[in-house]
């Protein structure tokens, strides 16, 4: 554990704990804000900026909160505050934040926010986060992925309670295995929102609740409009190999593929691995053929340079790239293709996208198997 610890750690500076979300007075007209609701199994916190905690509890709750994303953002990164509440002008800052004491209330505003949309184009985008996450951390990581994406949808964070704590491992294991019924229950209510398309990101021990809460869903006889089901991207995933392999046969094959974003250099899902007892983990090394089978394509980020000491976080990175990785998914990856010359990917077409390796991030990752 000390090792693993020590792995983890390598890098890491304060944390984001108390006060990091109290709704700034000031409003920098350059700045950009999101509106992200919340879906949580965490307890709520007294303490003024904070919200919700590491704590378990029961039942399902609610919140609407607006991040505020600074004019001189660097795709990728999250610019923290160094004390809280932050400053607009350069930090990521809370603009507006509430409870929403009811299910109904949760319905009643995704609803509201769906219906500011075009026809056509009302999306939800899910992101469940991974291990060792507080509330705000999860908050403003989601933040960044919205704006990076320039996502259209309606953005909806489901958050477990993890305590944000390298020694809690196992308690955040059994967090994220007790929040399973409470994200199928997340996800029925999306599918039976106005929504026309719910797509889905999950991160790290994040990706063991999510794909526990889509074979429930499997299990139970399935969604009444499972057809709005979009991409379905697993990134660094920390789960057995194994265990995924026995939860997609159980799954079934999907209409559409579930995306696999690995590295071979994660040094946190190394860690545990470790304490897996040597256990491979879904998001560092995975053999792209086997996948395929069970309706998985992988896209392999190992020569990506990451942002963070420990390469955990490189899915962040897609963010940038999304519209382009959209239309690369959306075009099929049925068979490898040969090398794209620097020229065919600096013109951008779709077809030198799909071609392997690609240069979309200033280096290279990789669509590997395919459905």
């Amino acid at each position: 554990m000390a090792l693993a610890a020590a792995v983890l750690t390598a890098g890491c500076g304060s944390r984001p704990e108390e006060g990091f979300l109290a709704p700034v007075a000031e409003i920098d007209s350059g700045a950009t804000p999101h509106t992200l609701l919340v879906a949580t199994t965490r307890k709520r916190d007294d303490r003024p900026g904070t919200l919700f905690n590491g704590e378990r509890s029961t039942p399902l709750d609610f919140a609407k909160i607006v991040v505020s994303v600074p004019d001189k953002h660097t795709e990728g990164e999250v610019e923290w505050a160094s004390s809280p509440p932050g400053n607009p002008k350069t930090d990521f800052v809370v603009r507006q934040a509430g409870y929403l004491e009811s299910e109904k209330a949760f319905v009643s505003t995704l609803n509201a926010q769906l219906a500011a949309k075009p026809k056509g184009k009302r999306n939800i985008f899910l992101f469940i986060h991974g291990y060792n996450t507080m509330f705000a951390e999860g908050l403003y990581r989601f933040a960044q992925l919205v704006h990076d994406s320039r996502a259209e949808g309606v953005p909806v964070l489901f958050t477990w309670a993890s305590r944000g704590q390298l020694t809690q491992y196992v308690y955040d294991t059994n967090s994220a295995t007790a929040a399973r019924d409470d994200l199928e229950r997340t996800i029925r209510l999306l599918f039976a929102s106005n929504a026309d398309q719910i797509n889905i990101l999950a991160h790290s021990m994040g990706n063991w609740v999510t794909v526990e809460a889509l074979r429930q869903v499997r299990i139970s006889g399935g969604l009444p409009q499972a057809s709005k089901l979009g991409h379905v991207v697993l990134a660094a995933p920390d789960i057995d190999i194994d265990v995924f392999k026995s939860q997609m046969r159980r799954f079934g094959k999907p209409v559409k593929p579930f995306f696999i974003v690995l590295s071979k250099d994660d040094k946190a899902l190394g860690a545990s691995n470790f304490l897996a007892g040597g256990r491979g983990r879904l998001g560092a090394d995975s053999d792209p053929e086997e996948l395929a089978a069970l309706g998985a394509v992988v896209i392999d980020m190992t020569e990506v340079k990451g942002l963070d000491s420990s390469n955990h976080g490189k899915f962040a990175q897609l963010a940038a790239v999304a519209p382009k990785l959209t239309a690369v998914l959306e075009s099929g990856v049925a068979r490898q293709h040969p090398s794209a010359s620097a020229q065919e990917i600096a013109s951008g077409s779709l077809e030198a996208i799909v071609k392997l390796p690609i240069t979309i991030i200033g280096a290279p990752f990789r669509l590997l198997g395919g459905v």
